[in-house]
This record gives structure tokens, C-alpha cells and sequence, in this order.
């Protein structure tokens, strides 16, 4: 497996791939690798002939007062755990690197990014799409991996890429959740035991949703009222909601009544640990 510390280096190893006619499968991650980070990079070493995953804390996603000096980090794991699922090549820039002195051009998107997550992280959606373009123009995949965790990420993306021209297809992947249906993420480590059990409430919200769906309910206000029961139930007082929502799947607009596909999403506090899931009805 190579490594590779600044952009030159990769792109110097790229431009041999490339140049040998080899499919580029691309997975972008923050580092603390989990199942899910993996299920990405297993889609690409099926799909691809050469995978390259980035690790990169980018500090352009996080607002004032969020978790950027405590996200965690853990490099030599990461690395076994890419070893042990066969990628190729992994790229690991410093800060300056990619935002040198003087930085100030941006991605920015006017419609999908101001619902949902954007509402609470407004700054938050221009660092992502601002860092993905930035390592997509580096790396120059043929192929890129995200998982459906971030929905909105993942249509941001899409949007981003079609809009802009970018000769990439992105592969979307679905969720990886824990044996007990909490969709995995780097920040569950942040959880005490208590709230670990209090999260639990967010997939069961959505899984009840789900069910009441397939009954035949495809009223949003009715099956959204289904959640304050759910919570009452569950006691699971650590939890506080930020947002849940039945949007539209493809534009993230409301709905009356699903009628084709729909997007379930929520977010929610436990303690201080900002979580998010979803899931899509149809």
C-alpha cells in the first residue's frame, strides 16, 4: 500500500495509473475508520482497479464551538484497517496543503444546502462541497463512494458534480448501523453508556415510521405526530431533537403525502454528541 503526504506525490502515482488504462475508485473520509468508512472502500476495490482513500480532518466543515479539536483521530489504525481491505494508495495531506495562507475560494450551493442540516450548520455544507471539489480535481476518480448516512451530503454532491461538470460518477452505498440499529459514526465514541442507550431512539423513530408506511399511512403530518410517543416511550431524556422531516428524496422538499419516495430524516443531541440518520421510504 502507498502512502502519500502531499499532492504531488499522489499525483505522480496517479499519472502511471492512468496512464495504464486502470479504473480510479475514490473514498473520502476524516479519519477513525469504522465498518461503515470500510463498506465504502469494499465497493471500490470490487468496482475499481485502484482505490485511493483520503483522510483528511477538513476544518472548513466545523463551526464556531464544534468538535474539531476532539474529533477523533487515530492514523496508524486507520492504516491497518485500509491495509487489511486492500486499498491502494492512501492520501494524507497536512492543513496547509490544501488550504494554504491566503485561501478564500469556495464551493458554495444555494438550494439544497439551506434545509436540514444547513439550518442549524449554515457555514458547514461550504466546506464540505469546497473540500470534495478540491480533492476530487487532486485525485481525479473515475468513481467516488459516499455512503447514504449523509443524504444531504450525498445529493449536495451529486448536485455539485453534474452542475460542475465533473467527470466522476458517484456511487452511493447504504447505511451501516451496530447489531443494535444505531447507524455507525466516528462520533458514537463520544457517547457514555447511558447515552449510547438513549440514541437508540433515533433509528427506532424512523424504523416506526417505516413500519406505519408499509401499514399504508403516506400522510407526512400523521406519520411525523407518530414521533412524540415514540420518544415519550422510549424515556430517553439525553436526547434532544434538532430536526425530523419527510422531505422529497430527490430535491428535499416538503411533502403532503408520499406519493413515490420519500426521505426520513432526523438529527438530534445525546448529551453533546450531534448525531443524524435517515431513512428512504418508498
Amino acid at each position: 500500500m502507498i502512502e502519500a503526504f502531499e499532492k504531488e506525490e499522489l499525483r505522480n502515482v496517479l499519472w502511471d495509473i492512468r496512464a495504464s488504462q486502470k479504473t480510479i475508485g475514490f473514498v473520502p473520509t476524516m479519519g477513525f475508520l469504522h465498518d461503515g468508512h470500510l463498506s465504502l472502500v469494499k465497493n471500490s476495490v470490487e468496482k475499481c482497479d485502484f482505490t485511493v482513500v483520503s483522510i483528511f480532518v477538513n476544518p472548513a466543515q466545523f463551526g464556531p464551538n464544534e468538535d474539531l479539536d476532539n474529533y477523533p483521530r487515530d492514523y496508524e489504525q486507520d492504516k491497518k484497517l485500509l491495509e487489511n481491505a486492500k486499498t491502494d494508495l492512501i492520501f494524507y495531506p497536512e492543513k496547509e496543503s490544501l488550504y494554504p495562507d491566503g485561501f478564500s475560494t469556495w464551493v458554495v450551493e444555494d438550494k439544497l444546502s439551506k434545509v436540514l442540516c444547513g439550518k442549524s450548520r449554515p457555514t458547514h455544507f461550504k466546506g464540505v462541497l469546497t473540500i470534495v471539489a478540491k480533492l476530487f480535481n487532486i485525485v481525479q476518480p473515475d468513481f467516488a463512494f459516499f455512503g447514504q448516512k449523509d443524504y444531504q451530503q450525498l445529493l449536495l454532491i451529486k448536485k455539485m458534480v453534474k452542475e460542475l461538470d465533473f467527470p466522476i460518477e458517484i456511487i452511493s452505498c447504504p447505511i451501516v448501523r451496530e447489531s443494535d440499529g444505531l447507524a455507525m459514526s466516528s462520533r458514537n465514541k463520544y457517547l457514555s453508556d447511558k447515552e449510547r442507550s438513549d440514541s437508540l431512539v433515533l433509528p427506532r423513530i424512523i424504523f416506526e415510521i417505516e413500519k406505519a408506511f408499509q401499514d399504508g399511512e403516506s400522510n407526512t403530518k400523521n406519520l411525523i405526530s407518530l414521533k412524540d410517543k415514540i420518544i415519550s416511550d422510549s424515556n430517553s431524556k439525553n436526547v434532544k431533537l434538532e430536526y425530523f422531516e419527510i422531505l422529497n428524496s430527490d430535491n428535499l422538499e416538503p411533502l403532503d403525502k408520499i406519493e413515490k419516495s420519500a426521505l426520513v430524516a432526523i438529527a438530534g443531541k445525546c448529551g453533546s454528541t450531534r448525531l443524524i440518520d435517515n431513512i428512504i421510504l418508498k
